[in-house]
């Protein structure tokens, strides 16, 4: 089937079996004239893989400001080129946004073909209610931002990725957060020691007790009653700023539209 010519390929690699790539995505990078990547040492080992000689030239956060006229000056002379990752679909925990908007600006074709992609895979194995879930991306490093962000997502099922040094203490957080509630973890996607897990934190926390490795994706299963969790985290934290219980009542009665006496309830029983 003859496909239409682009000035831009967006173009995934494989996230970890190196068997995990497009006919048609190699048939592009065969074709295209510049293959811009993250790190050219570990482009050119796939790139070895299928014999493709395209020339490399760096791309990454660091450097994405510098190379756009130089990229803008090799398409208007006709060049095709085509982005790439270390591993997995640009623009999704990737650079590519800076160079994607300077292409749109200057009226330049792109086409993102479809491929290999660590959310994807991990949530095509999950048990799960609804298709709905919010990605963020790499979840934020400090205790008080991670609890932050699991409690503004408290509705919803939340998908992050974490480094293997960070996991253990972030899932600790979350517990402390939200009790020992059920999470997936999925760690080494597609690669020989794959593993997904899920299970309530403290079982997850035993069984990887000696160390995770590999990179990590991650689900916190949305809250069935987020209404009753908001509350109970509430009365946590007023509690820790010193207010007396009948003093909590009153706040979030007025908060919640409930009846103080049973929020006085629920504080008894915490």
């Amino acid at each position: 089937m003859e496909q239409r010519n682009f000035s831009f390929y967006i173009v995934p690699t494989p996230i970890g079996n190196i068997r995990d790539i497009t006919f048609r995505a190699v048939d592009i990078l065969n074709k295209v004239d510049i293959i811009a990547c993250e790190d050219t040492r570990i482009t050119q080992k796939l790139l070895n893989h299928y014999d493709i000689k395209t020339k490399c030239i760096s791309y990454h956060k660091y450097n994405e400001r510098e190379r756009i006229d130089f990229f803008l000056n090799e398409l208007r002379n006709g060049k095709r080129i085509a982005l790439v990752s270390d591993a997995g679909t640009p623009m999704i925990c990737d650079p590519g946004n800076v160079i994607i908007e300077e292409l749109n600006k200057n009226g330049f074709t792109v086409s993102a073909l479809p491929g290999a992609c660590a959310v994807t895979t991990f949530l095509s194995q999950l048990p799960r209610n609804n298709e709905e879930f919010t990605f963020i991306g790499f979840i934020p490093r400090s205790e008080k931002q991670i609890e932050e962000v699991v409690q503004k997502y408290l509705r919803n099922n939340l998908v992050f990725y974490e480094s293997p040094e960070r996991i253990l203490k972030t899932l600790g957080i979350i517990r402390n957060l939200r009790g020992d509630i059920r999470v997936s973890i999925g760690r080494e996607l597609s690669k020989l020691y794959e593993e997904v897990k899920t299970d309530t934190i403290s079982r997850l926390l035993e069984h990887f007790k000696n160390g995770i490795r590999g990179e990590i994706v991650c689900l916190i299963y949305a809250d069935e009653n987020p209404e009753t969790a908001e509350l109970e985290q509430k009365i946590s934290i007023l509690k820790s700023k010193g207010f007396k219980d009948k003093e909590i009542s009153v706040i979030l009665s007025t908060l919640y539209n409930k009846k103080k006496n049973e929020i006085y309830k629920r504080l008894l029983d915490m």
